[in-house]
């Protein structure tokens, strides 16, 4: 069941307005509380924008982190040649730096990357033990099936580089003298392998044709591609980090917190990190950045050209100001989620509430500044 409701709001079925967001106010001559847009949305360079979010964030991005994705395959194929303690380290290593980049590309989920089911192959989790223990006793499996998301990615290899036992020189065995020896070691050269391979396939797509025609489509409507990748922002912020990372795993959605749900949940020391990492990737494609920084055409500039105020402030300083204290509410908290919400789920429920404060203000007043409709329905009664 709880497989299921992650993958339900992960992947990207049916999602819409959360019902504690405000209705839209559609008093645009402005009272001093709601949006006062004073620009035209037709009249500002959505070319200039499309172009800084392929050529200096999209891209980049899929460039940094294809090469990261290759060094952990190499260490997981020289570890599965010759497994001892030093490469089991390693692969953790190469592992944690992967999990970490994909963070900067996650939400990037349109035209190559929506088509391979990039995100939800990568980081479905918790990951499904079961399976996995089935797949990799019998040696028999096809990865491509849709049911098999949670048996692979980045949660999958967690499993197997620290849960399979409770200490290092029992997890090795699993790689060394157990009776399956060889089938773990060929499952997790398989995920690596799969990391690599589907970051190499929607890499080389946005190069060769799908960077053009995003950029080209310029059209003020819903399938143009500002108004279409506006709407995969927000789900990613909404659904994978807002309620994956944080709401999920503390118990928003159920009757009772569901720490097994936290992301690296096997690691047990980076949940923080990556949250961090997701929280900062997000702010900076807002403000128009990518990872290494920049100063290019992004929703804050778009916000600021039509002049959008909120309560007598700018709507962009208000997301970023919110950005900021949602960072603030999860440097507080333990870097082992499971031990947060053991210990204090309340800390953990705070965090949740800076992000939702920043889902009103971008999916309903940035969303009317634009004039770009959602396009997802949500049925998460959040």
């Amino acid at each position: 069941m709880i497989k299921k409701m992650l993958l339900i709001l992960l992947s990207g079925f049916v999602l819409a307005c959360s019902s504690d967001d405000p209705a839209p106010d559609n008093n645009n001559g402005g009272d001093g509380d709601g949006n006062n847009g004073g620009g035209d949305t037709a009249s500002f360079d959505r070319a200039a924008l499309l172009t800084n979010w392929t050529d200096n964030i999209i891209v980049p991005a899929y460039e940094d982190f294809l090469p990261i994705t290759e060094t952990l395959e190499a260490s997981v194929m020289a570890f599965a040649a010759s497994p001892d303690l030093a490469g089991l380290d390693q692969v953790r290593a190469d592992w944690l730096s992967a999990y970490r980049a994909f963070q900067w590309v996650s939400m990037f989920e349109i035209g190559p990357a929506e088509d391979a089911r990039y995100r939800v192959r990568l980081n479905t989790y918790p990951a499904d033990k079961a399976t996995i223990d089935e797949f990799r006793a019998a040696s028999s499996y096809n990865l491509e099936l849709p049911s098999t998301i949670d048996a692979q990615g980045f949660p999958a290899m967690d499993y197997l580089l620290y849960g399979l036992a409770d200490n290092d020189t029992d997890i090795l065995a699993f790689y060394t003298t157990d009776a399956n020896a060889a089938n773990n070691l060929n499952y997790l050269v398989d995920l690596a392998s799969i990391i690599k391979t589907l970051t190499t396939e929607v890499r080389d797509n946005w190069v060769a044709e799908f960077a053009a025609s995003f950029k080209a489509n310029t059209d003020a409507s819903a399938t143009g591609s500002i108004d279409k990748f506006t709407n995969d922002f927000i789900f990613y912020y909404e659904k994978a980090l807002r309620a994956g990372k944080f709401g999920i795993p503390a118990g928003v959605f159920s009757t009772d917190p569901l720490p097994e749900n936290v992301e690296g949940f096997y690691n047990k020391e980076i949940s923080k990190e990556l949250a961090l990492e997701a929280l900062q990737a997000t702010q900076n494609f807002f403000n128009g950045n990518g990872q290494s920084g920049g100063n290019g055409n992004g929703f804050k500039s778009y916000l600021d050209f039509l002049n959008t105020i909120k309560n007598g402030e700018d709507l962009s300083t208000l997301i970023n100001d919110q950005f900021d204290l949602a960072r603030l509410a999860i440097n507080a908290l333990d870097d082992n989620f499971v031990n947060q919400i053991q210990t204090n789920n309340t800390a953990m429920l705070e965090a949740y509430d800076e992000l939702q404060r920043n889902v009103i203000l971008i999916k309903v007043d940035m969303l009317q500044a634009l004039s770009i409709d959602v396009d997802f329905v949500d049925t998460d009664g959040d």
